[in-house]
C-alpha cells in the first residue's frame, strides 16, 4: 500500500474500532463459528487495530501475533489490548505483513480486508498456508460481486468476481469453504459513510495541509464509487475455510 494511501486511511478510519464492516455481533459470532479453544494461537495479517485478535484474545483466551504496515493502527492495537487486559497475550510486529514469515504454525490465521498484501485472494491463502496448522482455519475478508455490476466498476474494481467465483478461487488454492458471516448494506454504509464525516472534518481542520486537496480527491471518489455501485453491488464477508485434506502437510 502506498504512503500516501496508508496515511488517507488512516485518517478516514480513526473513528473506527473494526476496520472492515463487520458489526461487534458478527465478530463474536464468526469466533462462535470458530470454535476457538482457550489457549489457541492466531495468526492476524494486516491487523489494523487489531480489534479481532483483542476481543477474541479477552473472550476465549488465545494468544498470538498481529502485523500491520501502519504504525498509526498498531499504536491503537496496542492499547485496545491495555484496553481488555490482553497485552500480555498479543505481540504486535510492525511491517509489510505480505513479506511476513515464521516458522510457527497457528490454529488460525486471518486477513481480514487487506488481501492487497498478497496481490489477491490467491496470492494471499498462499502467504497464510504455511503459517497455518493441517488442522487450522483461515480467515479471510474480501468483497465480492453482487449480481452484474456495471462497467465502470468492473474496470476499477477488477480483481473481484461473485461469491461462486470466490469459492472456485479458493478451492483453486486448496481451501474448503466451511462457514462465512457477511455484511449488510447498513454495516457497508456505517463503514463507509462515516469516513465521509471523518474526512470532511480532518479538511475543515487541516485546510492547509500538502495533502489537503488529494485528500479531498480521495473523499470525493470514495463516496461517489459507493454511491455509484459499491452499495448495490459490491458485498463483502469474512470466509472461514479449511485445508482440502489432501493438501494438509
Amino acid at each position: 500500500m502506498a504512503a500516501m494511501s496508508l496515511r488517507f486511511h488512516e485518517i478516514a478510519e480513526s473513528r473506527h474500532r473494526i476496520l472492515n464492516p463487520i458489526t461487534d455481533a458478527k465478530l463474536d459470532l464468526l469466533g462462535e463459528i470458530c470454535r476457538i479453544r482457550e489457549g489457541a494461537r492466531q495468526l492476524d495479517l494486516a491487523c489494523g487495530k487489531a480489534e479481532m485478535l483483542s476481543r477474541w484474545s479477552a473472550r476465549y483466551g488465545l494468544s498470538g501475533v498481529g502485523v500491520d504496515i501502519s504504525e498509526v493502527f498498531l499504536a491503537a492495537a496496542r492499547e485496545r489490548a491495555k484496553e481488555l487486559g490482553v497485552s500480555d497475550r498479543l505481540t504486535f510486529v510492525h511491517g509489510d505483513a505480505g513479506g511476513y514469515t515464521t516458522e510457527e504454525r497457528f490454529d488460525l490465521v486471518s486477513c481480514i480486508g487487506a488481501t492487497w498484501i498478497g496481490g489477491g485472494l490467491t496470492g494471499t491463502l498462499d502467504l497464510m498456508r504455511p503459517m497455518l496448522r493441517p488442522d487450522g482455519l483461515a480467515l479471510v475478508g474480501e468483497p465480492y460481486w453482487i449480481g452484474d455490476p456495471p462497467a465502470s466498476a468492473l474496470k476499477e474494481q477488477e480483481g473481484f468476481t461473485t461469491l461462486a467465483g470466490t469459492d472456485d478461487r479458493f478451492e483453486a488454492a486448496g481451501f474448503e469453504l466451511v462457514e462465512m458471516v457477511l455484511a449488510d448494506p447498513d454495516s457497508w454504509d456505517r463503514y463507509m459513510a462515516s469516513q465521509w464525516l471523518t474526512l470532511s472534518d480532518w479538511l475543515l481542520a487541516n485546510p492547509d495541509d500538502a495533502d489537503a486537496p488529494a485528500l479531498r480527491d480521495f473523499l470525493r471518489q470514495s463516496r461517489r464509487s459507493h454511491l455509484e455501485y459499491g452499495r448495490q453491488h459490491l458485498g463483502w464477508g469474512v470466509f472461514v475455510l479449511r485445508p482440502k485434506a489432501q493438501d494438509r502437510t
